[in-house]
């Protein structure tokens, strides 16, 4: 670690924030359907006669498809698109924001697997403030079965026509704890960006030294998919369980009274396996999902401080 100390908004960079933008929006856009799978597995128990159930991927695909069309597949795509761009988004800018600090603004300092997971789990945290209100809504419209509501009015507090919708009855209903529901488990998901950011870091440093390169060096398209696909895969066998719980409290059809209630009871139903449904469709999602997301980030990021380089260098001729 660096002895240099720099302000803390000096390694603000807007790049960062239009490169993960772009990145969340690409892998959503093409791997929505699988999420939704992953939700509804997630939240499948077998105790709540409302949901459906699902045997497998493909029985799942086709019920949805044939109770709901090819839009049932898409349902919540809206605030997904919002919520990983804005996720991906900023969680990028703040997590290169506090690694160039904590580097002294050199980076080629590396920071090595502990620094790389304080920078990682302190940016999920900043992000998770920002965005859990955008996960919730999604949820709970990935979670919408049909597109009729039934009489009543619990129905209509939990029927919604849109992420806008979803949000004001969120409010409405729940107030700003509804918004946050599912806060804490993210929080203890927060382990896993820094897992995955660790890991995908100390590839690329241990990449470069072995190429007796910079540990900043960039690297072919190829081997940032196999880097990224790696340390998702690590991150997401590794903390999954989170994922569920969250998905579970977040669930509309379902009342936990707190976090070890909802232990308790996905305990009781279905032992560990329950702690890991959907990671199937999780990871036939996830892995692909993160390789275009990283992919897309660091060739936007790459491209657009390229373009930032050339712009200054345009616009003072007569320097060296």
């Amino acid at each position: 670690m660096s002895s240099k100390r720099v302000s803390p908004f000096a390694g603000v960079r807007y790049e960062h924030l239009v490169a993960g933008v772009s990145g969340g929006v690409a892998s959503t856009l093409i791997l929505h359907p699988l999420d939704l799978l992953k939700i509804r597995f997630a939240v499948s128990d077998g105790a709540a006669s409302a949901k459906p159930h699902y045997t497998g991927l493909t029985q799942a695909v086709g019920q949805i498809f044939r109770h709901e069309g090819i839009r049932g597949l898409y349902r919540g795509v809206t605030p997904n698109v919002w919520g990983a761009g804005s996720a991906w988004g900023f969680y990028f800018l703040f997590y290169n924001t506090i690694k160039s600090w904590l580097q002294g603004g050199n980076s080629k300092v590396h920071l090595g697997p502990g620094l790389h997971m304080v920078a990682a789990a302190e940016a999920g945290v900043l992000t998770l403030v920002m965005t859990n209100p955008i996960w919730v809504v999604k949820t709970r419209l990935c979670l919408q079965y049909t597109e009729g509501a039934s009489a009543g009015a619990a129905a209509s507090a939990t029927h919604y026509n849109g992420m806008v919708d979803a949000l004001v009855k969120t409010y409405k209903y729940e107030g700003v704890r509804g918004l946050y529901k599912g806060f804490v488990p993210g929080v203890f998901g927060v382990s896993h960006g820094a897992l995955q950011f660790m890991a995908y870091e100390e590839m690329k440093v241990q990449y470069n030294r072995y190429r007796s390169l910079p540990i900043d060096s960039k690297l072919t398209m190829v081997e940032y998919l196999a880097f990224a696909s790696l340390s998702k895969l690590f991150a997401a066998v590794t903390t999954y369980p989170y994922q569920v719980l969250r998905a579970r409290m977040q669930d509309q059809h379902a009342q936990y009274d707190n976090l070890r209630h909802c232990i308790k009871e996905t305990w009781r139903l279905n032992h560990i396996v329950g702690f890991y449904r959907g990671l199937s469709p999780n990871l036939m999602r996830v892995v692909p999902a993160t390789a275009i997301t990283f992919v897309v980030y660091e060739k936007t990021s790459e491209f657009l401080f390229q373009f930032r380089s050339e712009d200054q260098t345009a616009a003072s001729p007569g320097q060296d």
